[in-house]
């Protein structure tokens, strides 16, 4: 069974109301965090490319990552679970794994599936939330997974939709 159902959610998904790049962050992480990621995305056999710039690179530890200088290139790490959904990650701080999504490659009920099961994959494997806020809406997740729940649950009332 689905975690959510397309018609529930899809206001969240409307690329007209929210923009296309939502923000999806597992709050109070550390390196560890981000290195199990890392892991995952190897263990799961996801199709992946780190970069630095312009400059394709192997996949590195975390640990050489996050202790980058300040004015170096924020490295991107892009993880495609499915050929046809991309997550990229960001590197912004030791604390926070966060990456976007694109909402146009996540209509209907079958990517929504693709989403969910992503988000529990890194939920479970961190035991921590994964939360998805609106672009340009930090700290107002709209959905995510429950570590309680063990599902992606709607966080967003959606009757102030």
């Amino acid at each position: 069974m689905a975690d959510l159902l397309w018609d529930d959610v899809k206001c969240f998904f409307d690329l007209d109301l929210t923009g296309s790049l939502p923000d999806v962050r597992v709050p109070n992480a550390s390196p560890e965090d981000w290195q199990a990621v890392l892991d995952l995305v190897a263990e799961k056999g996801w199709k992946y490319q780190y970069s630095e710039g312009e400059t394709v690179l192997s996949m590195p530890w975390a640990e050489t990552v996050l202790s980058r200088s300040t004015d170096a290139e924020c490295p991107e790490l892009r993880v495609w679970p499915t050929a046809d959904v991309l997550a990229i990650f960001r590197f912004h701080a030791d604390d926070e794994v966060d990456f976007d999504l694109d909402l146009r490659e996540l209509q209907g009920q079958d990517r929504l599936d693709v989403l969910c099961d992503f988000l529990r994959e890194i939920g479970r494997r961190l035991g921590k939330p994964v939360l998805m806020d609106p672009e340009g809406d930090y700290g107002h997740p709209v959905l995510g997974f429950d570590i309680e729940a063990d599902r992606v649950v709607l966080l967003a009332d959606l009757q102030a939709r």
